[in-house]
C-alpha cells in the first residue's frame, strides 16, 4: 500500500471507533523515520486499546501488517507502519507528551473527507 492508502485506513479506523481530536501530519521533511504520522485520542485506557486493535485489524484486511508495535496496556500505543506511525493517545498522556508541539513544523493533512461525521455534516 501507498503511504497516503495506509493513513486514509488508519484515519478511518479511528473515525469509526470515535477516536477524538483525529489529526495527521506529514513529517518526510523533517524525519527519516516515516512519511506521516497519525495521531488520535481515546477517552480511557479501554478506548486506547480498541483504537489501536482496530487499525491494526483494518489495516491487516488490506494485507498491510503492522511492523512493530510500541505500549500495549499504557496510556499511549504506537503503530509503526514503516511509512505510517499511528499514536493512540489517552487524552492526558496526548497533552502531557506534546506531540503536537514537537512537531508543529510538520504539514497538517486534510484528513476531512475520511471522516464520517464530515460527511454527516455535508447532509
Amino acid at each position: 500500500m501507498q503511504p497516503l492508502e495506509i493513513l486514509e485506513t488508519a484515519v478511518k479506523a479511528l473515525d469509526l471507533k470515535k477516536g477524538q481530536n483525529i489529526r495527521a501530519i506529514k513529517v518526510d521533511d523533517l524525519t527519516v523515520i516515516a512519511d506521516y504520522f497519525v495521531m488520535a485520542t481515546a477517552s480511557s485506557s479501554t478506548q486506547v486499546r480498541a483504537l489501536a486493535e482496530e487499525v491494526e485489524y483494518q489495516l491487516d484486511l488490506k494485507n498491510q501488517p503492522v511492523h512493530h508495535i510500541e505500549g500495549r496496556g499504557s496510556s499511549w500505543i504506537l503503530l509503526d507502519y514503516s511509512s505510517v506511525i499511528v499514536h493512540v493517545f489517552y487524552r492526558e498522556a496526548r497533552d502531557y507528551y506534546g506531540l503536537d508541539q514537537t512537531w508543529s513544523d510538520a504539514t497538517p493533512v486534510d484528513i476531512e473527507s475520511f471522516l464520517s461525521s464530515a460527511k454527516e455534516s455535508r447532509g
